[in-house]
């Protein structure tokens, strides 16, 4: 009897394999220097990745979430101070708002791109008495449209920091890389990204001097000289080790991209020929109910960190299920939107406010993507879905 086929949500040992030899060199350079906070490694990393994302500057930081607020601080919010940010995203983009007793005022999304709606930010920003930045989140690897959010930041007169955590390496509607264009660009490398780490590290990006200088000088404790400090920072420094691990890795990256994109093309044929559309059709049509990302257009692109996938409500988690008995690993991003949030019960938000981002957080399941992938394993993954699905489907209408 043959072995049942186990796909894993991600794979890095798979990754690993294919770059072993590099990576330990890398490390055992490092090893050898002795050199493990800052230093050169992180000074090459900062430098390569400014020219990867076409920024003048980047600086190292200890995480994704720290990348965030080191960039609040840059810009000096205070307690009290308003940030329009998204509810459908991960923690980290509300809570570092929120860990400066700053507010962060939730925007639904677009239901197409899952992205924030820039008409939502309009109607936020009127309600707003101290509005002080935007924050767009260019969720799941395909950027929000950023002409039309610096377009409106302008007019706002207020600073657009871009949450790129999930999205190094993805161009906007201009070709544009993301952390291009905003005044400041944050990302994160956790293992999980396209770009991870071996542990948690990040970087900010920026084109502006003053302000590079400033991010350099809070993430080690505000200090600029050693032990003479002007402001108040934090210690939120880059690991040499992690740096070196990076370089690494970010050579091989333009090809992890292009793997991912490839993976999501197989799954759109495969979901498409099953019946299914894009998620630019609701999913209260006739059709087949599940709909798949849609595709980045233009000079736009989409790097996939994750393919999510949205079916109804009522099946979803009983699909998730099914994928687990059958060895496929899934995900939901995210399950409960921010502004429903328990931490957040003071903003006074309730069940509706946001629906776009409600239904999202109920209908959507993210699918194994990563580059190693195989064709027979995307196969499995995408017949059991579609069987599910049909088989629920035939006992609806019994």
């Amino acid at each position: 009897m043959a072995s049942q086929i186990t796909v894993p949500l991600l794979d890095l040992k798979a990754q690993y394999a294919t770059i072993k030899n590099e990576v330990d060199d890398a490390v055992a350079a490092v090893l050898e220097s002795q050199w493990f906070i800052m230093g050169p490694e992180v000074k090459s990393l900062e430098e390569e990745i400014a020219q990867y994302c076409h920024a003048k500057f980047a600086i190292g930081c200890a995480s994704g979430s720290d990348a965030l607020l080191l960039a609040f601080m840059a810009i000096d919010i205070k307690p009290g101070d308003e940030i329009i940010c998204p509810a459908y995203t991960f923690f980290a983009t509300g809570g570092s708002i929120a860990r400066l007793g700053a507010v962060p005022v939730y925007a639904d999304i677009d239901p197409v791109t899952y992205n924030m709606d820039l008409n939502c930010v309009r109607q936020a920003a009127a309600k707003c008495k101290r509005l002080k930045a935007i924050m767009p989140v260019h969720l799941f690897g395909q950027t929000v449209d950023m002409t039309a959010y610096l377009k409106l930041a302008y007019e706002l007169g207020v600073p657009l920091i871009e949450d790129a955590a999930q999205a190094i390496g993805a161009c906007d509607e201009t070709g544009k890389p993301a952390g291009s264009r905003g005044n400041i660009g944050c990302f994160s490398f956790f293992p999980s990204k396209n770009l991870g780490a071996c542990g948690d590290a990040g970087i900010i990006t920026t084109n502006d001097e003053e302000l590079a200088e400033k991010l350099a000088k809070l993430r080690q404790h505000g200090s600029k000289p050693k032990y003479y400090h002007k402001m108040v920072g934090i210690n939120s420094r880059l690991d040499a080790m992690q740096a070196a691990i990076l370089r690494v890795k970010l050579r091989h990256l333009p090809d992890w991209h292009k793997a991912r994109a490839e993976n999501a093309a197989r799954y759109d044929k495969m979901f498409t020929d099953a019946g299914a559309k894009t998620s630019a059709t609701p999913l209260t049509d006739d059709g087949f109910p599940l709909k798949t990302p849609q595709p980045a257009s233009g000079s736009a692109t989409h790097i996939y960190n994750q393919y999510v996938i949205r079916v109804p409500s009522e099946i979803r988690d009983d699909l998730r299920a099914q994928l687990t008995e059958k060895k496929i690993g899934s995900e939901i991003y995210y399950p409960v939107s921010l502004h429903l949030q328990e931490c957040f019960a003071y903003l006074g938000y309730s069940q509706g406010d946001l629906p776009n981002s409600e239904a999202a957080a109920n209908e959507t399941l993210a699918l194994p993507i990563y580059p190693e992938l195989t064709i027979e394993q995307q196969e499995y993954v995408a017949s059991t879905v579609t069987t599910f699905i049909n088989e629920k489907a035939c006992v609806a209408k019994a």
